[in-house]
């Protein structure tokens, strides 16, 4: 009990760490740009400690399974510190920020080729934009989907060398996925290939759709222009952590449709050699 809660408070502290970050570090931040933050911060530090010092299943999902969780953290805070780095180089440049934003910038044109997702996040943007911010979204798109392309190749690898989930010990898929439930409808496994075939497409598509759409939305709704740092900041990070969380998503709830699978035949030829002996 009290390592549970321990760990739920640890978890958040840093979920708060990571949201209050962008306006810790950029300056010329208002009075209420602050208590904003800190309000922001404070609901997802009570949720995130709420959903991990219960013991029972919640909202969030592989609770059980680490380290799934523990990879899309690291991948979303170094994802907001780095472009925060980046925004924060346009007032107070530093070596630091200089290094970030050329990094960036490599790794921003280097994506950046025709129907590129780079490439339709700066279409995104309004005419009216100026050349250097529409440089500054291209390095903080070209960072974050690098970033998000990092946190799938880990897991990839530790879903294929250290086994994951069986790795940890025995998978409840009740406490792992609340939210889905294996007593409705159909066979389970059938329902999780299903639901991973999803995710993996939702992952693969949202790059692509979310800038088409913003910009189709742009005449009826005002021409997007991310001027603010903390709104660019915050909406290039989403651009590329929810689709690449959805694809972990997706290979893992496919993992664990093929470990229910492999159970069945284990079970099934267990019977067998009891009924032949």
């Amino acid at each position: 009990m009290v390592g549970r809660v321990t760990g739920a408070l640890v978890r958040s502290l840093l979920v708060m760490v990571m949201i209050a970050t962008p306006a810790t570090l950029l300056p010329g931040n208002g009075a209420d740009t602050a208590q904003i933050v800190a309000l922001i911060a404070l609901f997802g530090g009570i949720l995130t400690f709420v959903e991990y010092s219960s013991a029972y299943p919640g909202l969030v999902e592989f609770r059980y399974a680490p380290p799934f969780n523990r990879i899309r953290y690291l991948s979303l805070f170094i994802t907001v510190f780095l472009l925060t780095v980046i925004a924060r180089g346009a007032y107070e440049p530093t070596p630091m920020t200089v290094f970030v934003q050329a990094v960036g910038q490599l790794i921003g044109h280097a994506i950046d080729f025709p129907y590129s997702p780079v490439r339709l996040m700066t279409l995104m943007l309004s005419t009216s934009t100026s050349a250097a911010h529409v440089e500054e979204v291209r390095v903080a798109a070209g960072m974050a989907y690098l970033i998000s392309l990092i946190m799938l190749s880990i897991f990839v690898i530790v879903l294929k060398i250290f086994g994951w989930p069986s790795s940890n010990g025995t998978f409840n898929v009740w406490v792992n996925l609340p939210t889905f439930d294996p007593t409705i409808g159909g066979d389970v496994v059938a329902r999780l290939e299903r639901d991973a075939r999803v995710n993996l497409a939702l992952g693969f598509l949202l790059p692509f759709l979310v800038p088409a759409v913003v910009k189709a939305a742009s005449s009826s709704f005002g021409e997007i222009t991310l001027a603010q740092p903390q709104t660019m900041i915050w909406m290039v990070a989403a651009w590329a952590f929810l689709p690449a969380s959805l694809f972990m998503r997706g290979i893992a709830m496919s993992r664990v449709a093929d470990m229910i699978r492999e159970k069945r035949r284990q079970n099934a030829a267990l019977q067998g050699a009891l009924q032949a002996a």
